[in-house]
């Protein structure tokens, strides 16, 4: 599947080599599938499970737009961590258990990021739940991007 997937990726690099090394390129593309499938999924996760609802657990109520990010954080982590390794990040000299926690400690600060800013997005401004996440995307990217290329997938100085 990750030898399909760079193929097609590398068949349209030409269009972005005079912009973009190849691994912001792969980090951008992979990054995409993995943004638009956790778009995809939350839009459904919210709309048709959760169906707009608060979720009440009993000791706690959760608003609708925050129990759908509880439910699509561990997917869109699948998804995002097997496209870093495999397709964007495949120099790293960490071990892939080390990858794997230094990735879950990113995703556990872009997880309070969301939070935050899902809850100032929806709750405090008003906004619609699926472009608020959208727009929450943009912080979570960049800052993803620097963490991952620095300090889950580095290469060791030569």
């Amino acid at each position: 599947m990750f030898k399909l997937i760079k193929y097609i990726l590398d068949f349209f690099y030409p269009l972005f080599s005079k912009f973009l090394s190849r691994e912001v390129y792969y980090y951008l593309a992979c990054g995409t599938i993995n943004t638009l499938s956790d778009w995809f999924l939350y839009f459904i996760i919210y709309n048709y499970i959760v169906a707009k609802q608060m979720i009440d657990l009993g000791f706690v109520v959760i608003s609708a737009p925050i129990a759908s990010l509880i439910i699509v954080t561990p997917i869109t982590f699948t998804i995002g961590f097997l496209l870093s390794k495999h397709i964007t990040f495949t120099g790293s000299t960490v071990k892939v258990h080390r990858q794997l926690y230094r990735y879950a400690l990113i995703l556990i600060a872009n997880f309070f990021i969301s939070y935050f800013c899902m809850k100032l997005f929806c709750e405090v401004c008003g906004f619609w739940a699926t472009p608020s996440k959208m727009i929450t995307t943009i912080f979570t990217t960049i800052f993803s991007y620097i963490m991952q290329k620095y300090y889950s997938f580095r290469r060791r100085k030569e």
